[in-house]
């Protein structure tokens, strides 16, 4: 143990102080040799060996006289929170979307996380966090939007290289959730109610003939129809006072159904056409007020005496008749612009009385293989009898 205690002078008192020296030479991993002298003032003889071993372990290791790498703090989520939203949500986000981000995480992800180092959240403060929200009563779906959310901004913390991995987000279970839509009769009511103000008729007309949201139905101008083809070229939509592109970025261009394309025919001979007008606007030019417009389409339910309903059920009520009509899945997609065939799934049911049709054609098949001789019912009867015996034969089976 290379540990001495030597004495010396205090240069203010004169009076001899006690202090300990160490002394270690050793060679580190490279071979060379490395020689240490070190003075301790004010240590125990234990920590003067404590010193010596450290140093000498330090040595070997080719770790003595290196400064240790620093590593770089972690933020926690709220101060990650600003990076994510300026730096990645409001550059590929619209700005709704990016509003809907910024909700979720003030209302479920900070209370939460807010002081948590981001490498700190982990399956078991994510499965918290779902506890939590389902005790307040959160639907499914919400819940799993602020984990959609969470989910993004952890995969971009280590896109950015902030932290090393994501911890596994699970999403809750959503229970099937049924597309309302109109049947047919339904729609014819709402147009024959919704004529006490042509304008009402004819949005919700081109809604129902078309598929448009409403974003981008009050966004339509006049050159994005053309009556040559008979179709109309949906790429932009009007989100909170901002004209957007469509969702998902993607243009679509819809056929006109021959009701539709007399109405807007018939629209276009009165407009006067001043640079490029909305189609569907108040008289001065401006836009509907969305709000006004759901009071409408309500009043206008209520006078057809059906269920309210939003613009948006006009969508599904055209999906829905597409596939009630032979139309495919596919077909749906295309028209209505989905980006992912599992958005289109949601209209693959179909009417009950598509349904019944269907089921009646079974009959129709088996007319060439029913039994030439005998009544109508006497092969249900046979077909019930044998039934009978078998099920008597395995019960007295079964009692043996």
């Amino acid at each position: 143990m290379t540990v001495k205690r030597k004495t010396r002078p205090d240069p203010k008192t004169g009076k001899d102080v006690t202090y300990f020296q160490i002394h270690v030479c050793d060679r580190d991993p490279n071979g060379k040799v490395v020689e240490v002298r070190r003075q301790l003032s004010n240590a125990t003889i234990r920590e003067a060996e404590n010193m010596e071993h450290a140093v000498r372990c330090a040595i070997r290791n080719g770790t003595y006289g290196k400064k240790e790498e620093v590593k770089p703090k972690i933020p926690t989520f709220k101060e990650f929170k600003k990076t994510f939203l300026d730096n990645y949500a409001r550059v590929h986000n619209k700005t709704s979307t990016v509003d809907s981000k910024e909700g979720e995480i003030r209302r479920y992800l900070e209370p939460a996380f807010g002081r948590l180092p981001l490498d700190a959240i982990r399956v078991p403060e994510i499965d918290a966090l779902k506890a939590d929200l389902s005790a307040r009563k959160l639907s499914p779906k919400t819940i799993n939007n602020a984990l959609g959310t969470l989910r993004k901004m952890l995969n971009y913390a280590e896109e950015s290289e902030v932290i090393s991995r994501v911890p596994r987000i699970r999403p809750l279970p959503v229970p099937e959730c049924k597309t309302d839509h109109l049947t047919p009769s339904e729609l014819k009511n709402l147009l024959l109610a919704a004529t006490f103000n042509m304008e009402w008729h004819d949005m919700i007309l081109f809604a129902a003939r078309t598929g448009v949201r409403y974003s981008e139905l009050c966004e339509l101008r006049w050159s994005d129809v053309n009556l040559e083809t008979r179709t109309i070229h949906v790429s932009r939509g009007y989100v909170r006072k901002e004209v957007t592109d469509r969702k998902n970025h993607k243009s679509v261009e819809i056929p006109l159904s021959p009701d539709a394309f007399a109405m807007l025919k018939a629209k276009r001979q009165v407009v006067q056409l001043h640079g490029d007008p909305l189609v569907f606007c108040q008289p001065n030019g401006k836009r509907h007020i969305h709000r006004r417009a759901d009071v409408a389409l309500k009043l206008c339910c209520e006078k057809a005496k059906i269920r309210p309903i939003g613009w948006h059920k006009l969508r599904h009520t055209f999906a829905s008749q597409i596939t009630n009509t032979g139309g495919t899945l596919l077909v749906v997609k295309e028209l209505c612009g989905h980006e992912d065939i599992k958005s289109t799934m949601r209209y693959a049911h179909v009417e009950m009385e598509t349904k019944r049709r269907a089921v009646a054609m079974l009959d129709e098949q088996d007319t060439d293989t029913k039994p030439e001789t005998g009544g109508a019912d006497e092969a249900p009867a046979v077909v019930s009898q044998q039934h009978g015996s078998k099920l008597r034969e395995s019960r007295a089976c079964e009692t043996a």
